[in-house]
């Protein structure tokens, strides 16, 4: 096979100033964030190495590989020349120069939005190196565990699992309790991970944060804090906004497996959301003194291969149950399951009723439903644990006031909807 491809000579100049322009840009994006490191390879070096990469894609497939050496020997030419200077080897840099390279490959090949995308990317990663060793420098070695069993259960054990009933009942299906499960967990994860960067913040975000992460202990730890700190004043709307996260999570879960449920989830959410936003405004404004307060919130990490396995055992108890509930008693028999099942884990329940949805067991708004009637149990059992940790009679009162009204406006949107079929409507439009 020979080195030039003969057709390069009857390109037209336009397309290859396109990719000279785009593999020459790319260089200096990145070339420029090492010029501002103070590093030896910059502005230049990096230009001319991604605008080597495109001539050779361009010019013969066999010119790639004698250019990639080429950028190899230029690598430990200036490695060879720091050490004799007695200086540290640029790993960062030397693998930097080799992607780069590479983008500038693509770019010849006739691709634009990887290569472009690669070195944003790729330079908001050498950008962010105090960022990033700050984070992995306060990583625990139990966040790292939940880190690669994430990996584990949803790359290398979801797809070998049997995607069908495997029972004559048709009860249970594996492939959806486990991709529950993954749902559950990265979304938990995620939301730990965010909880870990901005709760330092003030309460209020590490509520919100941990809301998404582990509602009822956010409620505990909230309010444990709250009561050491003398902030029994802030404990309502503290509360508050940990449930509103709680029920935005289980509307994300509702909304990945069953995304027609929407119409029957964010009529009750709004008007919960809003009538608790009243709450929230009005005691802020009763208070006088609208800053976060300061602290953070220390939350176990939500991935374990306890919690995973508890997760799984309590989809399927839920999804069987539900099944064999909704054939003896119809609708009635899910509504009851989403109760009992929101005590437990208002996200497993949500997780089964959506899946229910997605196989045409129970109708997307009646999955809906099941997904606000958990949410509102699983806020009903959070209040023993602030009777249990705040002693002071008034502010237990006014907190309990506030989110049974925020409960009863949900429990009443979910009647008013399946009485008045109003999801069912919306969905035909």
């Amino acid at each position: 096979m020979p080195i030039i491809n003969h057709e390069f000579f009857h390109y037209p100049a336009e397309p290859i100033a396109l990719k000279m322009a785009v593999s020459v840009g790319i260089g200096m994006l990145v070339g420029m964030e090492r010029k501002w490191s103070h590093k030896e390879a910059g502005i230049r070096t990096f230009a001319i190495v991604a605008l080597l990469g495109m001539i050779s894609s361009v010019v013969g497939s066999d010119l790639i590989i004698m250019s990639m050496i080429g950028v190899f020997l230029l690598i430990i030419g200036f490695n060879v020349r720091s050490l004799i200077a007695e200086d540290s080897v640029e790993i960062t840099t030397s693998a930097a120069l080799i992607v780069n390279y590479l983008l500038g490959v693509l770019v010849g090949l006739g691709h634009i939005f990887t290569p472009v995308a690669g070195a944003i990317v790729m330079t908001m990663l050498l950008a962010w190196k105090t960022e990033l060793n700050r984070f992995a420098g306060g990583l625990q070695i139990s966040e790292i565990r939940s880190a690669i069993l994430l990996g584990l259960i949803g790359f290398v054990i979801y797809p070998i699992l049997p995607d069908r009933y495997i029972d004559p009942w048709q009860l249970f299906n594996p492939s959806d309790a486990w991709i529950s499960v993954i749902a559950i967990a990265g979304i938990a994860f995620v939301n730990y991970v965010c909880l870990r960067i901005f709760s330092t913040g003030g309460l209020y975000l590490g509520a919100i944060f941990g809301g998404l992460v582990n509602s009822s202990a956010t409620v505990a730890e909230v309010s444990a804090r709250a009561k050491s700190a003398g902030l029994n004043s802030k404990l309502t709307t503290l509360c508050l906004l940990t449930t509103i996260a709680m029920f935005v999570r289980n509307l994300i879960i509702a909304a990945l497996f069953s995304p027609a449920s929407l119409t029957a989830t964010l009529l009750p959410l709004l008007v919960m959301s809003a009538v608790a936003g009243l709450f929230i405004l009005r005691d802020k404004v009763l208070q006088n003194n609208l800053a976060d307060p300061k602290g953070s919130l220390k939350l176990d990490s939500p991935i374990s291969l306890k919690k995973i396995l508890g997760f799984g055992v309590l989809f399927v108890v839920i999804q069987v149950g539900g099944t064999l509930l909704t054939r003896l008693f119809g609708s009635y028999g899910i509504l009851a399951t989403g109760v009992f099942g929101g005590l437990v884990s208002s996200a497993s329940t949500t997780a089964a009723a959506a899946t229910m949805a997605m196989h045409g067991r129970i109708s997307p708004s009646l999955a809906g439903s099941v997904a606000i009637i958990s949410s509102l149990a699983s806020a009903i059992i959070n209040l023993p644990i602030v009777w249990r940790i705040v002693k002071e009679k008034a502010v237990v009162k006014k907190m309990s006031i506030e989110m049974f009204t925020v409960i009863a406006a949900g429990i009443a949107m979910v009647v008013a909807d399946r009485v008045f079929q109003i999801s069912e409507f919306l969905l035909k439009k």
